[in-house]
């Protein structure tokens, strides 16, 4: 690896990231969000001198090729500005190998090259993308389109030599014709919870509704285009009645509807399209990514409902994952290399310190702090505590890169008690009640308790629950009988899969629940001293943080039914 060049890559817009590696090894990918604590942070001048540069030393090392990505948004329009702050920087090479890159080509290198296969189609639908104008890539469609259209969705036949754009949907930036799958979930999801970042509460949502009883149609789906008929644009504006306030009865009864509704509308036209681009390819392998590759109930369909045969969808589809397919792009295309590394796990974060664990905990004389020296002994307290059941957060190596917590920065529960993610939601997230929370399960138990035949190490798929599992670990089973599940496999992370070995060890259940290690409104915790803030502020039991184990002083209220 000494003459491996560095990489950087970087993704200017929405949740806002950077990925450097060395070759074909990540030094690490992390977004924005993780070190401002500001969820689905942006792109923003003057990012690598107040933050980037501050937070990562391995930033000083000399970039042998940088490769830069914006979206739709109108930071390109700052580029002088940001090719300023980089000279000012970074250090980089006189022979350094640049480019700017496509939104959607991003997505493509994010998604395939990382993944297991060695051809496949590709599939990226978003929000909306990068203008005509900023393609770079190679698509015959391009010539016959205004410059200032946007790419909603873009198809791909792709092999280790070559990628091939077989075909696009764009918009005409018409305010009243919006088109496309991204533009649709994100209009259903505005209508029903405002802000930014709710989409996954859509999902959650749709198993309590019904989605017949508003009468509304499908997407229109002609091969890879998606219009959405005017009866949904004329209900998506009826906000006053469908917003969710979490109160009233009826209120709740139509927000449920119209995510049931919007969610089967969204998973049909998934499937139609999924369908053309298989036609269109014959390939058995699909890869999916774009900010609709988060949506799990969908994914499951893919796999059972598809021709494909194999599906892979990354831990981070959405754009922060980009920063990692312009770097995957730079060592590929500009260095000139094969990358050969693979999304085999999604510890892609900074490697943390004893020492900046032990700094943060040489203040912490309002805690009890307790060294255990082996991985085995902290499992058995961690697996005490989950059965009591108390709370128990998990604080371990390199933080996830993607949205979600796979066991490196975790919330632990015990499955068998569904008050317990009542608990969770209300006293530790201050969220939603009718948020799922998610199970994490031995690979080779898997097949017991849910209708499971592959590996799913990061948590993309809802499947259902096995019909004799679902009163064992009703915490983790969903109104529907599906649950988000991770499974663990014997090369998967070894301590989390120490400690789901002692809890069936003892319970005889080898399913441990798992949720995102941050309090309401925060992203998920990414230092020692997030970790003991976000502790101190809520009421769980217990931190492990090894070779720690780290309790209150005063005991937290126990885990009890939400009245």
């Amino acid at each position: 690896m000494t003459d491996a060049p560095v990489v950087l890559g970087v993704n200017r817009t929405q949740d806002a990231s950077i990925c450097l590696m060395r070759g074909s090894q990540v030094v690490y990918a992390i977004q924005k969000e993780r070190l401002t604590r500001e969820k689905h942070h942006w792109g923003k001048l003057d990012d690598f001198r107040n933050i980037y540069m501050p937070h990562l030393p391995d930033l000083k090392r000399p970039i042998d090729v940088l490769v830069e990505c914006y979206s739709s948004d109108t930071e390109i329009k700052n580029l002088s500005a940001y090719e300023q702050e980089l000279a000012e920087t970074l250090t980089i090479s006189p022979d350094c190998r640049r480019a700017r890159i496509s939104h959607h080509l991003a997505h493509v290198y994010s998604v395939f090259h990382p993944s297991p296969f060695e051809e496949a189609a590709v599939m990226i639908i978003d929000g909306q993308g990068s203008p005509v104008s900023e393609f770079t890539e190679k698509w015959s469609g391009a010539k016959d389109v205004p410059s200032n259209w946007r790419e909603v969705s873009s198809f791909y036949r792709s092999d280790r030599q070559h990628v091939e754009c077989i075909g696009k949907q764009l918009w005409d930036r018409n305010e009243r014709r919006l088109v496309g799958l991204g533009m649709f979930y994100f209009l259903l999801t505005q209508t029903i919870f405002p802000g930014e970042g709710n989409e996954g509460k859509v999902m959650g949502l749709a198993p309590h509704g019904d989605p017949d009883v508003l009468g509304l149609p499908p997407l229109d789906v002609d091969g890879a285009q998606v219009t959405i008929p005017m009866r949904w644009m004329e209900t998506l504006r009826e906000r006053e009645r469908f917003r969710y306030t979490g109160g009233d009865r009826s209120r709740f009864t139509d927000a449920a509807n119209l995510s049931a509704a919007g969610q089967r509308a969204f998973e049909e036209a998934v499937l139609e399209v999924a369908r053309w681009l298989h036609h269109q390819t014959g390939a058995e392998n699909l890869c999916f990514a774009g900010g609709t590759g988060l949506n799990c109930s969908t994914n499951d369909r893919l796999l059972r409902e598809t021709p494909f045969q194999r599906v892979f969808i990354p831990p981070a589809p959405s754009d922060a994952g980009t920063s990692l397919g312009c770097a995957v792009y730079g060592l590929n295309e500009l260095a000139g290399m094969r990358c050969d590394y693979r999304w085999e796990n999604d510890y892609l974060g900074p490697e943390p310190q004893l020492a900046d664990i032990e700094a943060a905990l040489s203040e912490a004389d309002d805690l009890i702090v307790e060294h255990i020296e082996g991985p085995a002994d902290l499992c058995t307290r961690m697996v005490d505590l989950l059965c009591v059941p108390k709370v128990v957060a998990l604080y371990h190596g390199r933080s996830e890169f993607g949205p979600r917590a796979v066991g490196h920065r975790s919330i632990l529960g015990d499955p068998r008690h569904g008050h317990v993610r009542d608990w969770i939601n209300s006293k530790v997230k201050e969220r939603e009640w009718f948020r799922p929370l998610a199970p994490v399960v031995l690979l080779e138990r898997a097949e017991e308790f849910f209708d499971i035949r592959r590996p799913s190490p990061f948590m993309q798929f809802a499947a259902p629950v096995q019909p004799q599992a679902a009163h064992i670990i009703p915490a983790v089973t969903h109104v529907d009988c599906t649950a988000r599940l991770q499974t663990v496999g014997e090369h998967d992370d070894p301590f989390l899969r120490s400690l789901l070995q002692a809890f069936d060890a003892r319970t005889g259940v080898p399913v441990v629940l798992n949720t995102s290690f941050n309090r309401k409104e925060e992203p998920i915790v990414e230092t020692p001293a997030q970790a003991l803030d976000s502790f101190r502020r809520t009421p769980m039991h217990a931190l492990a943080m090894p070779p720690y184990l780290i309790r209150k002083r005063v005991e937290p209220e126990p885990v009890a039914p939400i009245p």
